[in-house]
Formats: C-alpha cells, structure tokens, sequence
C-alpha cells in the first residue's frame, strides 16, 4: 500500500446505466443515496437522480442486487421515492429533486434525506424522513440563522451537496448537536445578477465544504425543526491542483478508528458562465477524515485523488470527465463500498479496505492536514 495514499478505492463495476428508451431517463441515471435498511434481510437501497429531458430530475428507489462473491452487480428498479411537486423545487425553466444522500440517524430513530431542490432561487437543500426507507415524507428547505458577523444570508445561496452526521457531535459551544456538512457557492449560479457576498472572516470565494448544527432538543419537541441550522462553521477549503476550482461533500460520514471518513469531490478545470451543464470540468475524489468529536478539525485530507475519472464511461456522458461519490456501504472486514456518478450518465461502485495502516496514519501527526477556519 503506497503509504502516501492509504485510503485507495479500486472499481468494482457499473451496476446503473440509464435506458435511453425510457423519457425519464434520457439525460442520465446519477449520484445516488444508500442506505441498508435496519432489518433482518438488510437489503441496500439506492435513491439515484433520474434525469428526463430539460434536466427534469425525479429520486428514485432500486434494490441492490449482489453476485456470490458479495459485489454488487445490478439493481431491481422500485420506481420514485420524491418527485418535484412542491414550489420549492420548481423554478421558470425546469424543476429537480437531486443528488440525495441518506443516513440513519441514531438519535431520531429514522432515516435523513438531504437532497437538492431546483427551485426558484436556485438550488438549496431540502430535507425528508423515513422510517422504513420505502416511505418518506419531507420536512422542506433548510434555513440558515443569519449570523452578522458573517454578513451573509446563506439562505440566498446556491447550496448542494449535504448530509448529516450520524450521531450527535459537539457544536462550537462543546454542547451536543446534529450537525449537516453542506457547500454554499458565494458566487450566484441560478440568478446571474445576484452580487457575490464572501462571509466575513474568510477570504475564499470558492465554493467550500460548511458545517452548520441545530438542537437535539428543539428536533425531539418537532421534527420540522431539522430544517433550522446555526453556527455556521467553515471546515475545508480547496488546496489542491486537482480541486482547484471547488470541493464539496460527497458520501456522509462513517465511523472508523481515525474518525468520520467522508468520500469528498473536487473539481478542476474551467466552469463557462451561463452554462447548465458544464463540460471543461473534471471532478475527481478525494478522502477527508474529521474529529469524531468536533469534525471541524481535519484530520487527513489526501493529497492526490483516490478516484479520478478513466473509463470510458466516466470520461463520456452527459458531463464528461466526472466522478462523483454519493454513497457508502460499510461491509464486513473492514470493507467499504462507495457508489458514484460516473459523466452524469451511470451509477459506478467502488471498494477499499479500511486496514490498520490508514487508521494509524490517520492519528500520526506527520500526516497533511487540511487548514480550518473558524467562524463566529
């Protein structure tokens, strides 16, 4: 194992491909959430983005199907868990509920939906819960208490690309708290005439990886209040050549020795003004591993890629060059699944395993670590 690069995932296969003969399905099946169900079968859920004509974007259901090495091979498609009926998620020109990515979250009991809603200022986090993971009910747009000494309404944002913790962590004030990794873009995608607005206290205009927390509490007296989110925190930025242009999360956090290991993306090359679906872009991943107990402090951060894209269908599809992680299995032994995006086209799987080298190295003070800001 190259000691320089511990966390290294190898492809496993293409398990999704989008029916080109289906109208929802012309512009790709992409980025999916997962989760095991918590039940005797265990069976693997993914909520994959399906994407009609006009960049129309539905979630749905699929069962995963494995061969008798334990790899997964294929999918039993289950239909649509959330569609966009709801205002939040349309805008003028189209409408989406995209990228989900879910985790059970111990102390609700149930299961966490954050996925992105195309609506009318843009895209923003949305939030829904389950219990059983074929059910789901949603809870609306997230909100973001404005904090003045960051003179910014994250509100106004675009925002993509959240999750939750799966257990409670220490918020800024060392109380008990959930908390939500989530990437607001200073700059203004959706409503060009929008003027970018950097939070105070950074100097970063490029698109980073947030963490925000809300009150265990306030969320038992009312689910609804999982939508409100405070004491916004800046955790990574980008650092390196081949993140230069954005980072942003990618699997939720699991568990590990180390701390949470997260599968992250970065993204390189030029993004076009006005352009919906960028193609001078390449999007590879990386591995971040934060403090179990205040996942503000980076622990490790990999220096290069762990995933880049270099098959055919990775390199060709509807955004070429893409790989993006969405979501992670752990399996038995140590092993880790991910499943990814592969050009906006395909649904990929990756695996690693977690041995005692990397969680070691994890903790050894020589080991790059990511610089984090502090926020009010």
């Amino acid at each position: 194992m190259n000691l320089d690069q511990p966390y290294a995932l190898r492809r496993l296969s293409v398990i999704v491909r989008a029916d080109l003969n289906n109208p929802d399905e012309v512009m790709g099946v992409l980025n999916p959430g997962l989760a095991r169900a918590r039940t005797r079968d265990g069976a693997l859920y993914l909520f994959p983005r399906i994407v009609a004509a006009g960049n129309y974007s539905r979630i749905g259901i699929a069962r995963v199907i494995f061969g008798p090495e334990g790899d997964p091979v294929d999918v039993e498609r289950m239909g649509y868990v959330l569609e966009p009926t709801e205002s939040f998620e349309q805008n003028a020109v189209t409408a989406g509920c995209e990228d989900a990515r879910v985790v059970f979250v111990e102390p609700l009991n149930r299961y966490i939906m954050t996925y992105t809603a195309y609506g009318p200022i843009g895209p923003r986090v949305a939030l829904a819960h389950s219990e059983d993971l074929l059910r789901w009910e949603r809870l609306g747009p997230a909100k973001f208490r404005y904090i003045p000494a960051l003179g910014a309404d994250f509100d106004l944002y675009d925002n993509k690309d959240a999750f939750l913790f799966p257990e409670l962590v220490s918020d800024p004030h060392g109380r008990p708290a959930l908390a939500m990794m989530h990437r607001p873009s200073h700059v203004q995608g959706f409503h060009q005439n929008f003027l970018s607005v950097v939070p105070a206290n950074t100097i970063e205009t490029r698109a980073c990886m947030w963490l925000s927390y809300c009150s265990l509490d306030d969320v038992q007296r009312d689910l609804s209040n999982l939508c409100h989110w405070r004491d916004h925190q800046l955790v990574a930025t980008p650092e390196q050549p081949w993140e230069a242009l954005k980072i942003g999360g990618g699997t939720p956090p699991v568990r590990t020795d180390a701390g949470w290991l997260m599968i992250y993306h970065g993204v390189a090359g030029r993004i076009l003004p006005n352009v919906g679906q960028q193609r001078l872009v390449h999007y590879s991943a990386g591995a971040m591993v934060l403090d179990i107990d205040d996942p503000r402090n980076v622990i490790y951060r990999s220096p290069e890629p762990i995933l880049s894209p270099e098959t055919e269908e990775e390199r060709k599809g509807t955004v070429p060059n893409v790989v993006f992680p969405t979501g992670i299995d752990v399996r038995e032994n140590g092993r880790v699944d991910v499943y990814y995006g592969m050009a906006d086209a395909a649904i990929g799987v990756a695996t690693m395993t977690l041995t005692a080298a990397p969680l070691r190295m994890s903790g050894n003070a020589d080991v790059p670590t990511a610089t984090s800001a502090r926020t009010p």
